[in-house]
């Protein structure tokens, strides 16, 4: 199960909720001094919501492998720092699916249905001021980049979040609310074990 949204829509929380193994996809994020890390335009800013900032392919492994053996290695990413920081892994047992969440999942629609891993794609839609608000006090709180950056960030992320909903769904990621997620998750927890897991 493949779960996205704008940063600060709740995923993390869904996710938890659910139950189900979770593999954190912003863990896959490119250290800080990768030079191909993309910036905000106009900025000095490195632009950590561009998908250029993040690593698909290991993380399109790391799921593909979850998905054969039940487990892997991931990295251990501090979002503080902008670098990972160990490694660490991922046990998912014999649950018959397992969610993979993070900003930048619906990149990866495609690439997990050809490899023939997917079982789902949602997109949650919480609405710009309710998502920006969670999003500030969430990174504030966790010290994650400078108040003026997370400022900068947010504001420009509240002006996006309608365009950045709809490339998330015209990539395959299916629009809900908490609640619909929370019952897909549950419905696609209970079907039977297929023969290979699915995220």
């Amino acid at each position: 199960m493949l779960l996205c949204g704008p940063s600060g829509s709740g995923k993390s929380l869904v996710a938890a909720r659910s139950g189900l193994p979770v593999l954190r996809l912003d863990d896959f994020y490119k250290e800080g001094d990768d030079p191909t890390l993309p910036l905000v335009a106009g900025s000095s800013d490195i632009d950590w919501d561009h998908p250029g900032s993040w690593d698909a392919d290991v993380a399109v492994e790391a799921i593909v492998r979850l998905c054969a053996t039940g487990s892997t290695q991931v990295p251990v990413y501090d979002l503080a720092l902008s670098a990972r920081t160990g490694e660490e892994t991922l046990r998912i047992g014999g649950t018959p699916v397992f969610i993979a969440e993070g900003v930048f999942a619906a990149e990866i629609v495609e690439r997990c249905r050809e490899r023939g891993v997917l079982a789902d794609a949602l997109c949650l839609d919480r609405g710009p001021i309710t998502t920006f608000r969670r999003r500030f006090l969430r990174d504030l709180r966790e010290g994650r980049k400078s108040v003026p950056f997370l400022l900068r960030r947010g504001w420009r992320l509240m002006r996006a979040e309608r365009s950045i909903v709809s490339r998330q769904v015209s990539l395959g990621a299916h629009p809900c609310d908490r609640e619909e997620a929370l019952g897909r998750l549950t419905a696609a927890a209970g079907r039977p074990a297929r023969q290979q897991t699915a995220a």
